[in-house]
């Protein structure tokens, strides 16, 4: 075990309680504010999280850059990106169903599992849901060796 390993739990336990604050800040983790966003027909259209987004692009983007000049990550052996890098059907169903998904209930994965800390019924059947899903998949889908 390398030194850097040593610090990845508390450095990944930061960058989550980091992303789950700006989460709670922005206003992701209500749902009839994400469902106020997303229904552009309503007359009552809310474009703040717009801003919510161009925070996102501007962090993002130093960091691809930032990782396309390293060998390597500083806390880890090698850099874990997606081998498949083609946009097939698989690829544009699932993002259709994440849509609709997060068009009917408000909430994507990220924002329920911060939104937790209110305790609120529907947070944890979406979240129960999630995971149950996943599990789903697991079983029933994926390939052998991924």
């Amino acid at each position: 075990m390398n030194g850097g390993s040593l610090f990845r739990p508390a450095i990944s336990l930061l960058a989550g309680v980091i992303f789950g604050l700006g989460l709670a800040i922005s206003g992701m983790i209500d749902p009839a504010r994400v469902l106020g966003f997303l229904n552009v027909a309503s007359g009552h259209w809310d474009p703040s999280l717009i801003f919510v987004l161009a925070g996102a692009v501007l962090v993002a983007i130093p960091g691809v850059f930032l990782q396309r000049h390293l060998s390597r990550p500083w806390l880890d052996e090698r850099f874990h990106l997606p081998a498949k890098t083609r946009i097939d059907r698989p690829l544009l169903l699932g993002a259709l169903l994440f849509g609709v998904g997060w068009g009917l209930a408000g909430f994507c994965p990220g924002p329920a599992i911060a939104a937790l800390s209110t305790a609120r019924p529907v947070v944890l059947l979406f979240v129960a849901a999630t995971v149950l899903g996943m599990l789903a998949w697991d079983r029933l889908f994926a390939r052998e060796g991924e």
